[in-house]
């Protein structure tokens, strides 16, 4: 049997390997059909060859970031280990330009290769499809990227909108007026600003309009000029909203566009307005496409479980 000897050296082995070998419990789950005990400054590995090489560089690539970032937790890990490459996990990691300086402080930046890819899509395009599952920050890195646009004056407001479906709910059962109604709707646009926005500049942005939140209904009828204007949960759009919101699009405007074709709330049998928006323009120039999974869900670790787990019943359905 082959044996590897990895000798730990600048960190302190036992931060490395976590409380109760937390770090290595889970490095051996990834490399099942390997031998692996971790002793003191030593991590030794037996197995077949080729499992290897793959083990010591990725155990590499862990140790680089221990040192960089002076910790190591699960979704760092789940990152190298299911990266394909070094370049991959180099570009999934890299933390890049700040997008946005938050509330108190906080640095709001991609975080995985795909939220990057979205922020050069967003500089080199004025429209942009950002297409994944739950948790993958579509909606949060577009939030940061339209904040970033205000705060530099390369537009004059922001318009978010999302198209007022209702997920299993009734709305008209909602205590309060149709902004009372919609208000809790739109929550996750609200959460977004209020990480990237003070309280009293945000409720001002609000009553001047520089930052408008409203259902897509109200969209028609209106040209979206010097406006950076998102579309969330556009898998909810029918055909004829879809192309409503499309044709708004005005001078010096940036169109982001973002949904998961996994979640549709649509009625049985109404073809999704985004689903179709991606065949009919996936040839135009100057319109961005960027497809998230799994690797970029940045929400709690067992988001991308449920996803997976989900994942296969659809797939058995279907």
């Amino acid at each position: 049997m082959n044996e590897i000897v990895i000798q730990l050296e600048e960190i302190t082995p036992k931060e490395f390997f976590g409380a109760g070998n937390e770090n290595i419990k889970l490095i051996k789950k990834h490399f099942p059909k390997l031998k692996i005990v971790a002793r003191g400054t030593q991590i030794k590995a037996f197995g077949e060859e080729e499992l290897l090489d793959e083990f010591n560089r990725k155990l590499k690539m862990l140790v680089k970031h221990f040192i960089k970032h002076k910790r190591l937790d699960e979704n760092a890990i789940e990152r190298v280990l299911t990266s394909n490459t070094s370049d991959d996990y180099k570009t999934s990691t890299k933390s890049g330009e700040t997008i946005v300086h938050g509330v108190n402080g906080k640095l709001i930046k991609a975080q995985t290769a795909n939220q990057r890819k979205l922020v050069e899509l967003m500089r080199n395009n004025d429209m942009v499809f950002a297409i994944g599952p739950a948790g993958t920050g579509k909606t949060y890195t577009g939030v940061a990227l339209a904040v970033q646009a205000l705060k530099s004056k390369e537009v004059k407001r922001i318009i978010l909108t999302r198209p007022a479906v209702e997920a299993g709910e009734n709305l008209g059962f909602l205590p309060g007026d149709l902004k009372e109604k919609l208000d809790p709707y739109m929550q996750p646009l609200y959460d977004a600003l209020r990480d990237m926005i003070a309280p009293e500049k945000l409720t001002q942005y609000i009553e001047n309009g520089t930052i408008q939140i409203a259902p897509l209904a109200f969209m028609r009828g209106r040209t979206l000029d010097n406006a950076f204007v998102i579309l969330d949960e556009g898998q909810n759009t029918t055909h004829a909203q879809m192309k409503m919101f499309l044709t708004r699009m005005g001078k010096n405007a940036k169109f982001l566009l973002t949904g998961d074709p996994g979640q549709i709330d649509l009625p049985r049998r109404t073809v999704s307005g985004l689903k179709e928006a991606l065949l009919v323009l996936k040839d135009i120039d100057g319109i961005g496409m960027v497809f998230l999974d799994d690797k970029d869900v940045v929400r709690h670790k067992l988001v991308k479980k449920v996803i997976a787990a989900y994942r296969k019943i659809e797939n058995i359905e279907a």
